[in-house]
Formats: C-alpha cells, sequence, structure tokens
C-alpha cells in the first residue's frame, strides 16, 4: 500500500481519488484504504461511496488489464534475477579482452566487466595531476557542478548548479578540499569544457578495439575530490568508465532489477548507496548489489540500463565513452513519460 501524506480534507478531491486508484491497482486491501480515509477527517459515508465507486469503475477494470501485462513483463525480469545469482557476484577483470569476446559475453549480454591494459599507452597515464593540469589549461575558463550539499536533488536538478571558474582555481579548490561533494566536474559540463580542455585530450587513445575512432577523440571528463558522489542511475547507453587518476568505488544492481530499485523519476531513484535503509526500501533486500573498486588504468563496462552508485576514494580522473562500434542508440523507445 502506498502511503503518502495527503494533507487532511473535508471532502475527497482528485489527489484522493489518484490515491486511491494507485493502491487498489497494487492489491492494497479496501479495508486500509478506508481507514486511513476516515483518519485523514474525510466523512465516513463520503469514503464508503468514493471506495465504492472506484472499485466498480471501468477505468480501473481497463487499467488493471494494462496492470497484468507489466506484471507479466515483471516475470520476465525475474527471471533474470534469479539466473543471474547463479554467476558470480564479483564483476570480473580481463586483461586486454578481445573484441570478439567483448561483444559476446559482456556487450550482447549486458554484462560488466573491468578491462585491464587498454590504457598502457594513454599519454594521460604518466602525464596527469593536479599540477599538469595548471600549467596546460589553468587560464582556461571551465564549468563545473557546484552546491550540491546544499541541494539533495543535485543530480536531478544539475542544470541549477553550473558554475563557471578557471580551471587553475577549481585545481586548488580540489587539492584543498579533502573529502567533499560540494563541487564536481561531470559529463554535464562537458559541452562547455570540451574545447576549453581540448590540450588535455591530446593525452587521450580512443582504444581502438572496442571505439569508434571516427573523428576527434569523443568522451567525457570527470574530475573532483575524494567523496564525490553520482547517485544510483542508469544510463541510456552502454558506457565505458576509464580511470586515470585515483580510485573509485562503485556498485552496480543488473538492469532486471528495475522493478524493485525505487525508480521514482527518469533513470534515478532515492535509495542512497551510502548506506541502503532497507526499513524505507524494503525491496532492496532482495536485489543484488555487486561492489568492485576501480584502480587506475581500469576501464569498467557499464551495460545500458545497468544501475550504478559511484563514490571518489580519492581525488579522481576519469574518461567516459559511449562511442562502441556497435549499435548503441536506445533513445527512441525511452519512455516520454518520466515520472513512474
Amino acid at each position: 500500500m502506498v502511503h503518502v501524506e495527503l494533507k487532511p480534507v473535508l471532502h475527497v478531491n482528485d489527489e484522493w481519488r489518484r490515491w486511491i486508484a494507485e493502491n487498489l491497482l497494487l492489491d492494497g486491501p479496501p479495508q486500509s484504504i478506508y481507514e486511513q480515509m476516515l483518519r485523514a477527517g474525510i466523512p465516513q459515508d463520503e469514503a464508503v461511496q468514493e471506495l465504492q465507486q472506484a472499485m466498480a469503475s471501468p477505468y480501473i477494470a481497463g487499467a488493471q488489464r494494462l496492470r497484468n501485462r507489466l506484471a507479466k513483463h515483471d516475470w520476465l525480469l525475474d527471471t533474470q534475477r534469479h539466473m543471474n545469482r547463479l554467476r558470480d557476484t564479483e564483476v570480473p577483470r580481463r586483461h586486454k579482452l578481445s573484441r570478439a569476446e567483448f561483444l559476446d559475453a559482456y556487450y550482447t549480454a549486458g554484462r560488466p566487466v573491468i578491462i585491464t591494459g587498454m590504457m598502457d599507452d594513454w599519454p594521460a597515464m604518466t602525464r596527469w595531476n593536479l599540477d599538469y593540469f595548471k600549467e596546460r589549461c589553468g587560464e582556461r575558463e571551465v564549468e563545473i557542478q557546484f552546491g550540491r550539499d546544499s541541494d539533495a536533488q543535485y543530480e536531478l536538478r544539475k542544470t541549477a548548479h553550473r558554475k563557471t571558474m578557471p580551471f587553475g582555481d577549481y585545481v586548488e579548490m580540489v587539492r584543498a578540499a579533502g573529502h567533499s561533494n560540494d563541487f564536481y566536474m561531470t559529463a554535464y559540463n562537458e559541452g562547455c569544457n570540451r574545447q576549453a580542455l581540448d590540450v588535455l585530450w591530446q593525452d587521450i587513445v580512443q582504444i581502438p578495439e572496442y571505439l569508434s575512432g571516427d573523428g576527434p577523440t569523443q568522451g567525457f571528463l570527470w574530475f573532483g575530490p575524494s567523496g564525490t558522489i553520482t547517485p544510483f542511475h542508469h544510463d541510456l547507453t552502454n558506457n565505458f568508465m576509464a580511470q586515470v587518476l585515483g580510485r573509485k568505488r562503485v556498485l552496480l544492481m543488473p538492469a532486471c532489477e528495475i522493478a524493485h530499485v525505487y525508480n521514482h523519476e527518469h533513470c534515478f531513484t532515492h535509495v542512497d548507496g551510502r548506506q541502503i535503509d532497507l526499513q524505507r526500501y524494503p525491496g532492496m533486500a532482495d536485489v543484488q548489489v555487486l561492489s568492485c573498486t576501480l584502480n587506475p588504468g581500469e576501464v569498467l563496462f557499464l551495460p545500458v540500463g545497468c544501475w550504478h552508485f559511484v563514490e571518489g576514494l580519492d581525488v579522481s580522473v576519469t574518461v567516459s565513452f559511449t562511442n562502441f562500434l556497435w549499435d548503441n542508440d536506445f533513445m527512441a523507445e525511452y519512455p516520454q513519460q518520466q515520472v513512474f
């Protein structure tokens, strides 16, 4: 049963009718629905009448048919959840994984994997550090995400947290920060930062074994202090996370867990990966959560739809890619209505 704080009213309004319908469709006991209406101050006769009308409504019957179809979809996903538990829970590490095996065993199967040895020829692996960043691009104007600590929904409202400053000033902020999630340079800032940091991209190699090399080097830069958090979410594409500096802790939940992870809006959930609250989110008790540490020189493959939570363990720099050699466009059929 969905428990929400609906303001007490003298009569049932449309918000209450929506709540009644939602709980009936979730198999909420009519008696419990009725009792909560009474506690909110709705007259007994009106509560009975509204509940009876809702239970007899052809609209509810039509919605129930749709719910039946969704239940069939959930059943299919649940079979995959059970099959996943037959696998080792550790994210595998594979050294210089071949293109053919990556495609067959991971890309098309939607399985995460950490690939080692593919960044050995990157100049960034020996050149990149805070002093180098400041020397090469210190005067360039860049955009970051700022003031995140003041907003619990900083990721959903990331547009409101954009701030520009000289890159050298940002480097010094990172150097002095210690442990902080208040500011972070993310992929969302890439549109403003690509040209400003163009000389840094000369230190990146495209990983031609898996990625398309057409045109200039593609990718997104993530740079921040220890303590940066990217909350649980899923991407709409397959992704590579290539770790250059520092380490990151990554929690992963397979895409087929979607019915149990409290996906409330778009590709996000309120579940906090730092401490999963099973009292508030009891469905998470049965969710498969994988954990790994991504070290410098390692590439993590994140399958499309795979839920992930990322925490910077050190001052860290990550480059992410989506320009795979194979189909990676899944936007066309993504739901237009994104409140779930």
